[in-house]
């Protein structure tokens, strides 16, 4: 199981992840933090970068906040 604490920006103007560490990624969203919008579109973008199914992705920690913890 890999483990990720990731820092999401919601409503950027472009989609990217910047990994800042060993196991710390900052992604930016164009999604915004509204009715999980931000969750579904993290999810999405984290599948496609690491090349897993969505349904692997979980957060674990933070699902309300920009800080979560992401385990696949």
């Amino acid at each position: 199981m890999v483990k990720f604490l990731v820092l999401v920006k919601p409503g950027s103007s472009q989609e990217k992840i910047i990994k800042t560490g060993e196991s710390e990624l900052t992604v930016y969203l164009r999604a915004k933090a509204h009715d999980g919008e931000a969750n579904n579109a993290l999810i999405k973008l984290l599948a496609k970068h690491f090349d897993v199914p969505k349904t692997s992705i979980q957060i674990t920690h933070g699902l309300k906040s920009r800080h979560k913890t992401i385990e696949f």
